[in-house]
């Protein structure tokens, strides 16, 4: 291979991949520099000119003229009066000989390996600069092409062809992808696996909600409106908190439109999941009310030591409270960062007393326990506030296993 055909070759590579020519320069220059010390053990006496745009390629050997008898001429950078005369006949010691090298002299193989190199040098440049043009686009929101669907993860690729994943865990549960249609997400993570950038998408993270927010709500894209926190339980429910820096602007309502014009379409690309809208406030009983809506409060106490919320309803309201499998106290607690009790509050008077569902570990199963939990249930009382037909529903609870549930629980308060 001539020098011209190795330069142009991989110009044209370089130039495929976006390579800038100062770049492309440096990494030619790098793999000369390491074919020479190869074939001579140094190239501090080597001189390397290349044109990349035209292939023209120029190596020169220069090396110092010493006597036959000296100990020098073993150096790489020197050169016996003798083998200096075969060059040119007049040439005398201390005198300088440049020489021009042709990249044929360094054999096929080596540069068969120069060439192969060149090509690996340019592929792990390609592999930084994907990485180094997403990692500072974490929590973006992207448009890209279903390319593959995998048991695991979807392979999707962006307008350039770069492939990102979308893994199953960042998909929505009711999420249903083809091959050729685009879909949106957000840039969750950009690491480097084995040597290659790994480029993943959610849908389930809250700042992919949030982005939908700002393209579809102008207020919130000119700051005026403020996205302040985002709650989630993908696909079925989420809160987000929202707040107006103009007094004039209702955040809710213009996050929500007219008829639910604006939110209609967010509701739509998470794939129907019910957003409720509420206006941000510091007052936190205030807050709380709001994010347990629609159920009505009768009243609210703090315990800010332990972070826990007491909250009394009429008993028609502790079902509203907790919500369907117990989402909406559950994503209510994630927004206020507060634990939530529910207590019934009858004609008035208040119930206080309520034992927590783990103290009876040692007359039920922890792991029956940890069924109530989930659905939000803290606390006997929430348990029996709720009907035997929809504990059953909600929870994977055989009905056997509730009625002894709820006769332990009962026993308690006689």
């Amino acid at each position: 291979m001539h020098s011209g055909d190795l330069v142009a070759s991989f110009a044209e590579f370089a130039r495929e991949k976006n390579i800038d020519r100062p770049t492309m320069i440096a990494i030619l220059e790098d793999v000369l520099r390491t074919m020479i010390r190869k074939a001579y053990g140094d190239d501090h006496n080597f001189d390397i000119i290349l044109n990349a745009e035209s292939g023209d390629l120029e190596m020169w050997r220069t090396r110092e003229i010493v006597d036959d008898n000296s100990e020098d001429i073993w150096d790489t950078d020197k050169i016996p009066l003798t083998e200096a005369r075969k060059i040119e006949p007049d040439f005398e010691i201390g005198e300088e000989v440049a020489e021009e090298v042709k990249i044929e002299d360094f054999g096929r193989r080596i540069v068969q390996t120069a060439r192969q190199t060149l090509i690996q040098k340019v592929k792990d440049l390609e592999k930084e600069m994907l990485f180094n043009q997403y990692k500072d686009q974490v929590g973006e929101l992207v448009t890209v092409e279903v390319y593959q669907i995998l048991s695991r993860e979807i392979i999707c690729v962006d307008g350039e062809g770069n492939e990102l994943s979308l893994p199953k865990t960042e998909q929505i549960p009711k999420d249903k992808f083809r091959k050729g249609t685009t879909t949106r997400a957000v840039i969750h993570k950009v690491e480097i696996n084995n040597g290659n950038p790994k480029l993943t998408l959610s849908r389930t993270s809250p700042v992919f909600l949030e982005r939908l927010f700002e393209q579809e709500i102008p207020e919130i894209l000119d700051g005026l409106i403020s996205v302040r926190k985002i709650v989630r339980e993908p696909g079925e429910r989420a809160k987000v908190a929202v707040e107006s820096f103009d007094d004039r602007i209702d955040p809710v309502g213009a996050c929500v439109g007219m008829k639910g014009s604006r939110i209609h379409s967010i509701v739509r690309e998470l794939e129907n999941e019910n957003i409720d809208v509420i206006q941000w406030t510091d007052n936190v009983n205030l807050f709380i009310s709001r994010a347990l809506s629609p159920a009505k409060i009768s009243n609210i106490r703090i315990d800010e030591a332990n972070e826990r919320a007491s909250v009394f309803l009429k008993p028609d309201q502790v079902s509203l409270a907790i919500g369907k499998g117990g989402l909406n106290i559950k994503l209510a607690s994630k927004l206020i960062g507060m634990e939530i009790d529910v207590f019934r509050d009858i004609d008035g008077v208040v119930e206080e007393e309520d034992v927590d569902l783990m103290e009876f570990s040692d007359e039920i199963e922890e792991w029956i326990l940890l069924e109530f939990r989930k659905i939000g249930l803290d606390t006997a009382k929430t348990v029996l506030g709720v009907s035997k037909a929809d504990l059953v529903r909600r929870t994977e609870l055989e009905e056997e296993t509730i009625d002894e549930v709820l006769e332990i629980l009962t026993k308690e308060f006689e």
